[in-house]
């Protein structure tokens, strides 16, 4: 699967990419102008320089989107703003796999933790990040249309 950093993926590409059950619990909606905010979201205390935001693709076909951000909370940590599937791909491992992928790099080089949060009450979310290693901090953040539940992954476990 090709992996690719460029212009923000249309509507259309990233709504089927997308996931519906996730937006019914992170609203709102998907559009062009949240896609190029998001693009250019920063937590705090972190730089442009650190922020990725990245399409998989299968020849042509968007298949995931990941937003990537190095260094946050801290030097040994990289946070998941966002990482989505494309439906009709969900539930076959891809998603897996490309974390697993990631997170390989991740460790190859100096960090040592994945941080993420999902929207609390979503199913899939919860399950998914769980599958894959993350456990919940404790930390839960409101924010406005639902609250964030953190979760966070000790990356040198991905080798056992």
């Amino acid at each position: 699967m090709k992996r690719r950093i460029g212009n923000a993926p249309g509507r259309q590409e990233k709504q089927e990419a997308g996931n519906p059950l996730f937006y019914r619990f992170c609203p709102p909606f998907v559009t062009r102008q949240s896609i190029l905010r998001d693009m250019e979201a920063l937590p705090p205390r972190t730089v442009k320089e650190d922020k990725f935001y990245i399409g998989f693709f299968q020849e042509t076909k968007l298949m995931a989107v990941m937003d990537l951000i190095l260094n946050y909370p801290d030097t040994q940590t990289a946070f998941l703003g966002f990482f989505m599937m494309r439906p009709c791909e969900q539930g076959k491992g891809i998603g897996s796999k490309i974390t697993e992928e990631c997170f390989a790099c991740l460790w190859s080089g100096k960090y040592r933790f994945v941080r993420l949060a999902y929207a609390k009450g979503n199913p899939q979310s919860e399950a998914f990040w769980k599958k894959n290693g993350f456990t919940e901090t404790g930390t839960e953040k409101d924010c406005g249309n639902y609250t964030a539940v953190v979760m966070e992954r000790e990356l040198q476990d991905s080798k056992k």
